[in-house]
């Protein structure tokens, strides 16, 4: 169910928004969908950071957008290094753009526009070194419907 939460156009939106907001900095943006949420977002946000080996980017510069759609819970979390660049009030102003979006089902709108805004500030403070590789996949995550990741 959750590969089918948006539609094959709206992933490939959401895809090709991680990779026009990764094109001007060498930071890594990834988004995870699942079904259900047990807790907190943001500590299941946490989890599936460590299992999609996001911490491991050199520049400690990624930022994953977790959803967990039937529950209605959501989550940023940016990495050590670009959490250190921009205030609370950036994530915070991020999780709101989300939720207007989100409140009118508009999911992979708000998304896309979220991404974008990401990666205006990744491209601030990581801009784009002609030596910089992909370190992440685009594609999106997918959890089971229980809430652990598949």
């Amino acid at each position: 169910m959750s590969k089918t939460f948006f539609t094959t156009h709206e992933q490939d939106q959401i895809i090709e928004s991680i990779r026009l907001a990764e094109l001007n900095t060498s930071g890594e943006i990834r988004l995870h969908i699942e079904a259900n949420c047990e807790g907190d977002a943001y500590e299941r946000a946490k989890i599936v950071f460590e299992e999609l080996g996001m911490h491991a980017t050199e520049q400690k510069n990624g930022v994953l957008f977790y959803l967990a759609y039937t529950d209605h819970k959501f989550a940023i979390l940016g990495d050590k290094g670009i959490h250190e660049k921009v205030s609370q009030q950036f994530w915070d102003a991020e999780k709101e753009l989300q939720l207007s979006y989100f409140k009118q089902q508009k999911f992979a709108e708000g998304l896309c526009l979220a991404i974008a805004q990401a990666g205006e500030k990744l491209k601030q403070h990581f801009p784009y070194q002609s030596n910089d590789t992909n370190e992440l996949s685009n594609d999106i995550s997918f959890g089971s419907e229980g809430g652990k990741h598949e």
